[in-house]
C-alpha cells in the first residue's frame, strides 16, 4: 500500500537530520586530523631538518674514519653497536612510548615513570656488564668485550632523560629535542675524529657518542621543563607497565632482527666480513635514519591523539600518511639497487667494493622495516602493543635460520638474501594482519599506493637502460653513472608520482625566478 506524501514527511526530514549529522561528524574529523596534522607537521618539519643535519654529519663523519680505521675496527664497532641496540631498545620498559600515549595529565605521572625508567636501565646495564664477555665471544670477537660496555653505557643517561624526551615528544616540542640532538652530534665529532687519527680504533666510535649522550641528556633535562619529583603510584606504575612492557618485549626482539646479522657474520665470517656488512648497512639505513626517525618522533603522538578523539579520524591520518611514506622511501631504494657499486665505491673508495652487493638486497629490506616501524606505531597509538610482540616473535622465528643458511651458503651476500627475503614475505604481511585486527582498515589506502609504485618501477628499468647505454662513454666512473642514469631514474619518477598541479606550480615558480 503507497503512503501518502504526509506520511512520507517525518522520514524525509529524520534522513535529512541524519545526513547533516554525518556531515558535521565527518567536518569535525577533519578538522580534528588538520589540527592534530599541522601539529605533527611542524614537529616533523623540526625532525626532518634535525636528522638530516646529523646524518649529514654522520655521513661525512663516516666517510673520513672509513679513511683512518681499518675493515676491523668497523667488525669491532658493529659487535658493540649490536650490543647497544638491543639494550636501547629494552632499557626503560616502554616507558617513553607509555608517556606520550599517556591518556591523562603528564605531571600525575611523570614521577613514577621517572623512577621506573631509571631503575630499569641501571638494571639492564649491570647485567650486560657482566655478560658483555659472552656477548662478545658469541660474536666472533672477544677483544670487543671493553667497547661494548663503554658504548652500552649510553642506556644509563637514557634512563634518567626518558621521561623528559618523552614530554617534549608529547607535545609536539621537536624543535628542543633536535637542537639537543644536533649539539650532541658536535660533541660526538670532536671527538670521535681526532682519537680515529691517533690510533684508538674502534673506542673513537664509542667515546664520541657517549660524549654526545651526555650532553644531549643533559639538554633534554633541562628544556623540558618538568620538576625533579620522584614517587612509586602503583597504580600508575601498574598502567605503565602494562602498556609499556610488552611494547619493551616487541622492541627487544626487534633488536635481535636488526643485530643478528651482525652477531652471525660477526662469528662466521669474521671482522672484515663483517665491516663490509656493516658499510652496507649504514648506506641502507640513510633513508629509515633520515626519514623514519624523524616520522617516529611525531607518530606515536600524532596517531595517539587522533586514535583518543576517534577511530575513523585514525583510520583517515593513515590513509594519507602511508602513500606519501612509500612516495619518500622508493627512490632511494631504486638507486640502491640499481647503482649498488657506484655509490659504495663513490663514497667509500674501492676497497669497500665488496659492501655492493650487500647493499642490493638490503634495500628491500629497507622498505620493509619502514613500514613495519610504522605500523608498529600506529599499533602503540591504539594501546595495541601486545601485537607488536606476536610480529616480531613471527619474524625472527624464521629470520635466525635464514641468516644462518644464507651467510653459510653465499657470505654476507647470503645474509642480506636471507634478511630480505623473510622481511618481504613474513614481516610485512604479519604487519598488516596486525593492523587488520586492531581495528585498522587498510583497503581505503590501497589507490595511493598504485603511483609510488608503478613509478619506482619505471624509474628502475630507466636506470637500467640508460646505466648499459652510457658506461662505454662515462668510462665507468661512479659518479657519471650516479648523475646521469640515477638522476633520469628520479626525474621519471617525480614525473610519476608527483602531482601535475604541484609540478605545474614548481615550474611557474622556477619561471618566474628566472
Amino acid at each position: 500500500m503507497s503512503r501518502s506524501p504526509e506520511q512520507e514527511r517525518p522520514h524525509s526530514g529524520q534522513d535529512a537530520e541524519r545526513q547533516d549529522a554525518e556531515r558535521e561528524d565527518g567536518e569535525r574529523q577533519a578538522e580534528v586530523v588538520d589540527s592534530i596534522g599541522r601539529k605533527a607537521g611542524r614537529g616533523l618539519g623540526w625532525s626532518l631538518l634535525g636528522t638530516l643535519a646529523t646524518k649529514i654529519g654522520s655521513f661525512a663523519m663516516g666517510l673520513v674514519l672509513a679513511r683512518l680505521l681499518a675493515p676491523e675496527d668497523f667488525g669491532l664497532y658493529a659487535i658493540a653497536l649490536a650490543a647497544t641496540q638491543f639494550v636501547m631498545h629494552i632499557n626503560d620498559a616502554g616507558i617513553i612510548a607509555a608517556t606520550v600515549q599517556w591518556r591523562g595529565k603528564l605531571e600525575d605521572m611523570a614521577p613514577t615513570a621517572a623512577v621506573l625508567a631509571v631503575s630499569f636501565s641501571a638494571a639492564v646495564y649491570g647485567v650486560f656488564w657482566v655478560i658483555a664477555p659472552s656477548f662478545a665471544r658469541l660474536a666472533g670477537n672477544e677483544e670487543a668485550t671493553p667497547v661494548v660496555r663503554l658504548l652500552t653505557a649510553i642506556i644509563l643517561v637514557d634512563g634518567v632523560t626518558a621521561v623528559r624526551s618523552a614530554a617534549l615528544l608529547r607535545r609536539f616540542e621537536q624543535d628542543k629535542l633536535t637542537k639537543a640532538i644536533v649539539v650532541g652530534f658536535v660533541a660526538n665529532a670532536a671527538l670521535a675524529i681526532p682519537l680515529a687519527a691517533d690510533g684508538a680504533g674502534a673506542y673513537s666510535f664509542a667515546v664520541g657518542q657517549v660524549a654526545a649522550s651526555v650532553v644531549t641528556g643533559v639538554l633534554v633535562f633541562l628544556s623540558a621543563r618538568l620538576p625533579v619529583r620522584f614517587a612509586m603510584d602503583r597504580e600508575i606504575a601498574g598502567r605503565l607497565l602494562r602498556f609499556g612492557l610488552p611494547l619493551a618485549g616487541s622492541l627487544g626482539i626487534e633488536s635481535v632482527l636488526v643485530n643478528a646479522d651482525y652477531v652471525i657474520v660477526g662469528d662466521a665470517l669474521g671482522p672484515v666480513a663483517l665491516g663490509y656488512y656493516l658499510i652496507a648497512f649504514n648506506v641502507s639505513s640513510w633513508v629509515p635514519g633520515l626519514v623514519g626517525t624523524a616520522v617516529r618522533y611525531v607518530s606515536v603522538a600524532g596517531f595517539s591523539r587522533l586514535a583518543e578523539n576517534d577511530p575513523e579520524s585514525l583510520e583517515l591520518g593513515v590513509r594519507r600518511s602511508v602513500p606519501l611514506l612509500l612516495a619518500a622511501v622508493l627512490p632511494a631504494a631504486v638507486l640502491m639497487c640499481t647503482l649498488a657499486h657506484e655509490i659504495v665505491v663513490f663514497l667509500y673508495g674501492q676497497k669497500w667494493a665488496p659492501a655492493a652487493e650487500v647493499l642490493r638486497f638490503l634495500a628491500v629490506l629497507m622498505v620493509v622495516r619502514m613500514f613495519t616501524s610504522f605500523a608498529f606505531d600506529i599499533l602503540t597509538s591504539v594501546g595495541a602493543t601486545k601485537w607488536t610482540v606476536w610480529v616480531n616473535l613471527g619474524w625472527v622465528a624464521l629470520l635466525v635460520p635464514a641468516l644462518l643458511v644464507g651467510t653459510r651458503m653465499a657470505g654476507i651476500r647470503g645474509t642480506a638474501i636471507g634478511h630480505s627475503v623473510v622481511a618481504l614475505l613474513v614481516a610485512l604481511p604479519l604487519a598488516a594482519l596486525a593492523l587488520h585486527r586492531s581495528g585498522v582498515r587498510l583497503r581505503p589506502m590501497l589507490p595511493g599506493l598504485v603511483r609510488p609504485l608503478g613509478g619506482a618501477v619505471l624509474a628502475t628499468l630507466v636506470v637500467i637502460v640508460i646505466s648499459a647505454a652510457t658506461a662505454p662513454l662515462t668510462g665507468g666512473l661512479p659518479v657519471a653513472e650516479l648523475s646521469v642514469a640515477g638522476g633520469a631514474g628520479l626525474l621519471v619518477y617525480a614525473l610519476v608520482v608527483v602531482p601535475g598541479s604541484l609540478l605545474r606550480k614548481l615550474g611557474s615558480r622556477v619561471v618566474q625566478s628566472i
